[in-house]
């Protein structure tokens, strides 16, 4: 008998946001921009290359 432990599926947080969002814009409920909202998966994106981008200048300023 094989049981599934640990593995959680699904949409999450961010994903179920953004398509709410989209049904609201189409539905004309909120009039944003599509930046606007679409932001639940871009800005996600933006904060880790940040944080990337963070990281590799303190690991080339430190060889220095």
């Amino acid at each position: 008998m094989s049981e599934n432990s640990g593995s959680s599926g699904g949409i999450g947080f961010l994903g179920l946001l953004t398509i709410v969002f989209i049904v609201l814009k189409l539905l004309g409920v909120i009039t944003w921009t599509w930046w606007a909202v679409l932001a639940p998966t871009w800005i996600p994106i933006c904060i880790v290359l940040i944080i990337i981008a963070i990281y590799l200048l303190w690991m080339w300023l430190k060889d220095e």
